[in-house]
Formats: structure tokens, C-alpha cells, sequence
């Protein structure tokens, strides 16, 4: 078969797939987790930045760089396993530790990330948490342990992966600053797929953050919007019922509707990153396949009481704000219709004031034009009498009879005459 070119990016897309394996993690074990996110901008920030920070790590461990460009990395640090993936908005850090230390969620794991590289993080925290993978025994002991490592009230917990593993949270931030997580793995469950539990936790809880961003957006413009509600409701009570000028309505409408705009603008990213994430957080909990632990909550169920709620707030400041947007530009549009009608009769009042002002121009100017024949006439019959007295004598008719007798002609020319200009004028008016 003859060689076909391949696609210049066919190789990178395919490899795109597997660029981001799952770690393998054997229990006991401990995973230490970092998320950070620049303030603001985060989608448009320097990526080499995050770059360079993850390399100052690996210098403090002697460890191999990164590929230049790279968006994730694997590799040791020490006596560790170090997982570096970077996302739109963040980075994340994962490590992971062997075996299960003296004490349970020890903050002291944390101190893998060096107090001063942790303040030239480009950036600031999202989350962090401290994950313990051991085995599974009695599911007594598993529950009385979760209890006594977290908050009874709002702890989750659930058997996942079909029995495999028992997960626990309470998705609250202990007094180290970290979110704690438990797993209890079965004896005989291969390290890959405690990777991918361990992993799936981690992104539940970076993605719940991150989306919480959003329901925190909605409360900082929720006045503001309610503040413009009401404005609208007004502007338009105000075109129902004819108070004030039109104009004046039209002009606070479109502010109204320029600063929704601005709003719609500055949310927009934030809602739509919202919603994705909303959407990543119930697909990793959905393919845990979760099963009730001793009737306590599940994950599933904990999100469904107090992270759903804040989700729905979220999509409804969206309609709400587009739905605003909206009313606002109809309303816009209508009275500027209104408006331009208004315009359009004031207009044809002034053609109609101007055709009365023409027609009377017209009658005015007949009328001059009669005095100027009467005028003209005059003069005219003064001038032809001299020019024919000598005449009337050789005729023997008086000066008066003469006289008397050249008037109709004379008048009769004038009036022809200026009517005639008149004509000329009225026809060559278009053109001039």
C-alpha cells in the first residue's frame, strides 16, 4: 500500500488521550492536594509562569524538568510521586506518600511544598486537601473512624466502584486549612483503580470550588440586578402610562440596557465555567457508581442539598440577567419607535404649516404681481402717450383720447409680459 501523509496534528491528538494517565496508588498511603488559581483573569494569565513555579519545585528535589510548553507532568520528588496538571484556570499538585504516618490528616504532610515556594505560588489557593488510603476491614471500624476524622453532621459517605472502596468527607476545611478525605480500599483492588478513585475525589472537590466561584459572582450583582429590576419596572410603568418626556424615558432605557449589557459581558465566562464544572463534578460522581454505607449520606445526596441549590441560583441569576437584557432592549425599541412616530407627526404638521405658508406666499405674490401690472402699466401708458402725441395730431385726436385709447393695449402687454416671467420661473425652478 503506498504511504498517505498523515494530518501534521494526528499524532498529537491521538497521544492528547493518554497524556494525563491515572497514578497508581497501593495502600496505606496519603495523597497531599494543591489547586491554585490567580485572582482574576485566570483563563488569560501567563502560563509559563505556572511553568517556572512547578520547575522551582523540582530544583528543591533535584528532580528532571518538565518538557517546555508542558500542560501536565508525573515524576518523583524525593522519596514522593509528584502529579502536575494545568487546567484553563488553575494548576493542581499532587503527592503522594507512602504508608499512613503517626497521626491521621497530619498537617505536617502539607510541608512537602515549602513554605516560601507555597508564597511565590503565581496565584492563590482554591482548595487543598489531605487525603488517607488504607484498607478496608469491618465496615464498625470504617464508620466509627470517619466519624471520629470528621464532622458527624456533614459527613458523606458511600461504598463506590461496585463495593470496591468506601469513600468519606465532610467537605469542610479543617483547622490546618485542608479538606479532609478518607478511602477504605478492599484487599486485592489493583493500585490503578485506587489511583482513579483517589483522582476522581480530587477533582470533585477542585471543580466544586470552582464552580462555587460563580454562585459568589451572583451575590456580588444580585443587588445590583435587583436594582435594576426595579428601574425597568419603572422606566416601563413610565411608557404605560405617558409620564415624562418620551425622549427622557428612551435615554434611561438605553443606560439601563448598556449596563446590562456590561453585566451580561462580565459575567458571561464566569457563568458558562460555572456550568461546565457543575457538569464535570456530577459526572465523577456518577461513574464512582456510589451505594449507601450504613444509610449515612451519599456524596450524590450531599450535593444534592446543598451544592445543587447554589447551582440553581447560579443559572437563574443567568436567565434572570438575560431575560432583563431582553425586556430592557424591547422596551428600548418600542418607545424609540413611539418616539420616531411622534417625530414623524411633528414633521408633517411642520410640511402642512409650510404648505399654508406657501399658499399664502402664493395668493401675497398674485396679489403683488397685480399691483406690479397696475404699476408698470402706468408708467408704460406715460411713456407710449409721449411717443404717440404726434401722432393724435396728425390724426386730430386729443392727448386724452390717445391716451385713453393705448391703456387696454399697454396693460394688456404688461400683464402678458410678466406672466410670461412668471412661467419661465416656475419652470426653470427645479433646476435652479
Amino acid at each position: 500500500m503506498p504511504p498517505i501523509p498523515d494530518h501534521p496534528l494526528r499524532y498529537k491528538l491521538a497521544n492528547e488521550l493518554h497524556a494525563r494517565p491515572f497514578p497508581a496508588l497501593k495502600p496505606p498511603a496519603r495523597a497531599v492536594y494543591l489547586a491554585i488559581k490567580q485572582a482574576r483573569d485566570a483563563a488569560a494569565r501567563d502560563r509559563d509562569a505556572d511553568l517556572q513555579h512547578l520547575i522551582a519545585l523540582l530544583d528543591r528535589y533535584g528532580c528532571q524538568h518538565p518538557q517546555p510548553g508542558a500542560t501536565h507532568f508525573s515524576g518523583r520528588i524525593g522519596q514522593h510521586v509528584l502529579k502536575w496538571e494545568q487546567h484553563t484556570e488553575f494548576v493542581t499538585y499532587t503527592v503522594f506518600l507512602s504508608g499512613l504516618g503517626e497521626r491521621a490528616f497530619d498537617p505536617a504532610d502539607f510541608e512537602v511544598f515549602p513554605p516560601n515556594w507555597l508564597e511565590a505560588a503565581p496565584g492563590v489557593r482554591v482548595t487543598s486537601a489531605l487525603l488517607r488510603v488504607e484498607t478496608r476491614r469491618d465496615d464498625a471500624q470504617v464508620s466509627a473512624q470517619a466519624s471520629e476524622w470528621l464532622v458527624p453532621e456533614s459527613m458523606a459517605i458511600s461504598a463506590v466502584v461496585d463495593g470496591d472502596a468506601v469513600i468519606a468527607g465532610d467537605f469542610r476545611i479543617d483547622p490546618a486549612g485542608h479538606q479532609r478525605f478518607a478511602l477504605f480500599v478492599r484487599e486485592g483492588v489493583g493500585s490503578r483503580r485506587v489511583g482513579r478513585i483517589v483522582q476522581r475525589v480530587c477533582e470533585i472537590e477542585t471543580y466544586k470550588a470552582m464552580s462555587m466561584l460563580g454562585f459568589t459572582r451572583v451575590r456580588e450583582i444580585g443587588a445590583r440586578m435587583g436594582e435594576i429590576d426595579r428601574e425597568l419596572s419603572r422606566l416601563m410603568q413610565d411608557m404605560t402610562e405617558g409620564e415624562g418626556p418620551e425622549e427622557e424615558t428612551l435615554k434611561a432605557l438605553l443606560a439601563v440596557s448598556a449596563e446590562l449589557e456590561n453585566l451580561s459581558a462580565r459575567t458571561a465566562f464566569r457563568f458558562g465555567a460555572t456550568g461546565a464544572y457543575e457538569a464535570i463534578v456530577s459526572q465523577r460522581i456518577e461513574v464512582l457508581r456510589e451505594e449507601r454505607f450504613q444509610g449515612r449520606q451519599t456524596f450524590s445526596e450531599f450535593m444534592m442539598r446543598r451544592y445543587d441549590p447554589a447551582m440553581r441560583t447560579v443559572k437563574s441569576a443567568e436567565r434572570r440577567l438575560e431575560a432583563m437584557a431582553h425586556r430592557a432592549t424591547r422596551a428600548a425599541d418600542l418607545l424609540r419607535t413611539r418616539v420616531e412616530v411622534g417625530r414623524s407627526a411633528q414633521n408633517q404638521q411642520l410640511l402642512e404649516s409650510m404648505n399654508r405658508r406657501a399658499e399664502l406666499q402664493l395668493q401675497l405674490q398674485k396679489t403683488v404681481e397685480g399691483l406690479s401690472v397696475v404699476a408698470i402699466s402706468y408708467y408704460a401708458v406715460s411713456l407710449v402717450g409721449y411717443l404717440m402725441y404726434p401722432v393724435a395730431e396728425l390724426l386730430g385726436l386729443s392727448k386724452g383720447t390717445m391716451t385713453a385709447l393705448m391703456v387696454a393695449p399697454v396693460v394688456l402687454a404688461v400683464w402678458l409680459m410678466i406672466r410670461r416671467i412668471r412661467h419661465h420661473v416656475e419652470d426653470a425652478g427645479p433646476d435652479i
